[in-house]
């Protein structure tokens, strides 16, 4: 018995001496270094940023307006200004504006305060809205709008199409893709390197900025006015950034 045993466990040492140098190989092999081509392409790269900028003309006019009114009772201000928003929704409608919506409804109490002490004198309601429409046409819409009941201009700002948008967004990424294929050259040019292949691609932005708010007015002086109310739109810029990473 004693014997077998012996023998049994001397056979399998013999087998595990002999796949020793197998996996030892095996090992060697996984956890080789890279190789010299294949560290070049790792660090041998230069990596360059290039920018293009597209101007477009600014077509349609955002526009925020709306109805306030001040009473003694909240009902009674809420259905003013419910009638006059009416009115103006309405209006604009009829004129075919795009992107209409309602961006504010607003109930709350006017206060006064007298010897510090603080008592409700009356309330103030208001209904805002946004729409756009082509620049040429938001001049005589505003006027329209003040007589039809708004009280508030909030604001205008000057936007292309998102069709001129996005053609302007094409080219610009275009514009940065060539910029950033020039710098390269030059950089490779003057150290005498030759250029092998883009190995990294990264578009860092490709987005139109968001317009400023170019026009701002209380409706009841522009009511007053007997022309009507000029509005002159201008350029939009849009921007791309791209930046390539290139072997040597």
């Amino acid at each position: 018995m004693y014997r077998a045993a012996l023998s049994g466990s001397q056979f399998h040492a013999g087998n595990f001496w002999k796949t020793l140098p197998l996996v030892l190989l095996l090992f060697m092999t996984f956890v080789q270094p890279a190789s010299a081509e294949e560290k070049e392409k790792l660090w041998h790269t230069l990596t360059v940023s290039g920018r293009g900028t597209e101007s477009i003309p600014t077509t349609l006019s955002e526009v925020n307006l709306g109805v306030e009114i001040q009473g003694k009772t909240a009902q009674e201000v809420q259905q003013e200004a419910a009638r006059r928003s009416a009115a103006v929704v309405a209006l604009l409608k009829s004129r075919n504006v795009e992107k209409l919506q309602t961006t504010g409804i607003r109930l709350n109490p006017v206060y006064s305060y007298t010897n510090n002490v603080q008592r409700i004198t009356g309330y103030a309601a208001s209904n805002t809205v946004s729409f756009r429409i082509a620049t040429e046409k938001a001049g005589t819409l505003l006027d329209e709008a003040v007589k039809a009941g708004a009280t508030q201009i909030n604001g205008i700002s000057f936007i292309a199409s998102d069709e001129a948008i996005a053609a302007a967004r094409q080219q610009a990424l275009k514009e940065a893709t060539q910029d950033a294929r020039q710098q390269a050259n030059a950089v490779f040019s003057a150290l005498g390197f030759q250029p092998k292949e883009v190995v990294s691609i990264k578009v860092d932005n490709a987005n139109a900025p968001p317009p400023p708010v170019l026009y701002r007015a209380e409706a009841a002086k522009v009511a007053d006015q007997v022309a009507s109310t000029p509005v002159v739109g201008g350029e939009q810029q849009v921007e791309a950034s791209v930046t390539l990473q290139i072997s040597y």
